[in-house]
């Protein structure tokens, strides 16, 4: 082989046949030099900032929400000590039906109809079932309705922000605004257990009242801020609104948009509809069932960080050691899922989701058996000693569930293709209920046994959880959502970053 060097300002070919020849350029020309780095890391650090605080901003109305919607739910999950009516099976999981009712509407018409319907109509019915609480307290049947009505109301607003939020956020923002849906629940039910727990019978006003009023304020601000939603972009192009759809884009970018980033960002999601449209419904289902299996049991192991059970545990405990159920105690309980929440989404962006779920679901599951550990022997129900233990033990384990809840938020919105995903999040957030009635409707009575089984079992799947995701789960964290798919299409993933 023979080798030539060129000193040139232009290409030169050279060729000897049936040689092998290699050619060396060294250019006269100078160079232009590399554009400095830090000019990009400014533009990332804008795009991350100004586009997800609008579309924070967006995610506004739902977040108030559900708010309520987890006071609702505290208050049927045992956190309702001042009952003004009769607190029956019915009363605990109505509110649980009612999500469902909403959430397969929400999933059938998501696609067609634009998301402000959807969190007006639903912050509309938790509106109503607030006044019902303040016009009827002790009532059972007008409070009964209610529940329904706010269940509902809050099940049509959930599907649609699962998607709503993963479509208008960055691929630098998509955790943080996704999880606005677990940071309003865990908000609603530390109000809820904190005001519930402390309340006292002879302040003159009934309980429910207080429920209802905090309800008309946060459903009030919710429908204030429905006109502050921004429909996704890719809602308008799915709709063949390409103008729209631009104009959109434009609104989320707001002052960081200029025509080249807009262009890049509208046909990132024209490229994600494309895709999402070139497959039928049968070979997209085909495509998710690995997904979906996941994400069944991920979203279902968020039923059991807030339950009958362990609301139950955490007043009985406070009251063998404190003499009363309006303690100190109630407080943390509430507060540390707040905090966890808080943490969460700080970190969900630049951690990771699969660390965090997976750091908190170790947690969870080792405070759990440790709890069941205490209650394997029946006796330790009457020591104040070991009930401090438990009511210890909940109290850090709201802390971890906390952590961990934020995650199924942001996966649920990247996990599945575009024709089947609203389907299958009301499907699996709808099983998500049900574990929540199945718990109701067979923790029959506060005894050491009952919490022994049941802690022993919730720890046992964990800890399987646990083994699974760690090998099974994707980490998405700035990833777009047509990449985040192509990874939950995996079977196993088991790299963390």
């Amino acid at each position: 082989m023979s080798t030539t060097t060129y000193v040139t300002s232009v290409p030169v070919t050279n060729y000897v046949p049936g040689q092998q020849t290699q050619t060396t350029y060294i250019t006269t020309g100078r160079a232009p030099p590399p554009p400095p780095p830090h000019v990009v890391n400014v533009v990332v650090v804008n795009q991350g900032s100004r586009w997800s605080k609008t579309a924070t901003k967006t995610g506004t109305a739902a977040t108030f929400a559900f708010v309520y919607a987890g006071m609702d739910m505290a208050q049927g999950l045992g956190w309702n000590l001042n009952a003004n009516v009769p607190t029956t099976t019915e009363f605990q999981y109505s509110w649980f039906i009612g999500f469902i009712i909403g959430a397969l509407v929400s999933a059938l018409a998501v696609s067609f109809l634009p998301k402000k319907i959807f969190y007006g109509l639903g912050s509309i019915m938790n509106l109503i079932d607030a006044i019902i609480f303040v016009s009827a307290p002790y009532e059972y049947e007008p409070i009964l309705a209610a529940r329904y009505v706010g269940g509902v109301g809050i099940g049509l607003i959930t599907v649609p922000f699962i998607i709503h939020s993963a479509e208008i956020s960055t691929s630098n923002s998509r955790g943080t605004c996704s999880a606005l849906e677990q940071y309003g629940l865990s908000l609603g039910i530390a109000i809820q257990v904190i005001y519930d727990s402390q309340w006292a019978g002879d302040l003159g006003m009934a309980v429910n009242r207080v429920h209802g009023i905090f309800g008309i304020v946060f459903s009030a601000f919710a429908i204030g801020s429905v006109a502050m939603a921004i429909e996704s972009p890719i809602f308008y192009i799915r709709q063949n609104q390409e103008d729209r759809a631009r104009a959109s884009i434009r609104q989320l970018m707001d002052s960081w948009w200029t025509v080249e980033r807009g262009n890049q960002a509208y046909e990132e999601a024209k490229l994600y509809v494309v895709e999402g449209t070139s497959q039928n419904v049968g070979e997209q289902i085909a495509e998710s069932m690995m997904p979906f299996i996941k994400m069944l049991f991920f979203r279902g192991f968020v039923a059991f960080t807030i339950s009958l059970p362990l609301s139950w545990s955490i007043e009985t405990s406070t009251y063998m050691f404190e003499n009363t159920f309006y303690a100190w105690p109630s407080i943390v309980f509430g507060a540390l899922r707040l905090l966890g929440s808080l943490i969460t989404m700080a970190v969900l962006d630049t951690v990771g989701r699969k660390f965090v779920s997976l750091l908190a679901l170790m947690c969870m599951a080792g405070l759990m058996l440790g709890m069941a550990g205490i209650y394997g022997d029946y006796s330790n129900i009457l020591s104040p000693y070991y009930m401090r233990q438990v009511a210890n033990l909940g109290m850090g384990f709201q802390l971890f569930a906390g952590v961990y809840v934020c995650s199924s938020s942001a996966y649920l919105g990247e996990a599945f293709p575009l024709r089947v995903k609203p389907f299958l999040i009301g499907l699996i957030v709808c099983v998500e209920q049900v574990i929540h009635i199945v718990v109701i409707a067979t923790f029959g009575s506060i005894s050491a046994e009952y919490f022994y089984k049941y802690f022993v079992v919730v720890g046992i799947l964990l800890v399987v959880g646990l083994v699974a995701f760690a090998i099974l789960m994707p980490e998405t964290r700035g990833t777009t959502l047509r990449k985040a798919g192509e990874r939950f299409r995996r079977v196993h993933d088991v790299m963390a970053y």
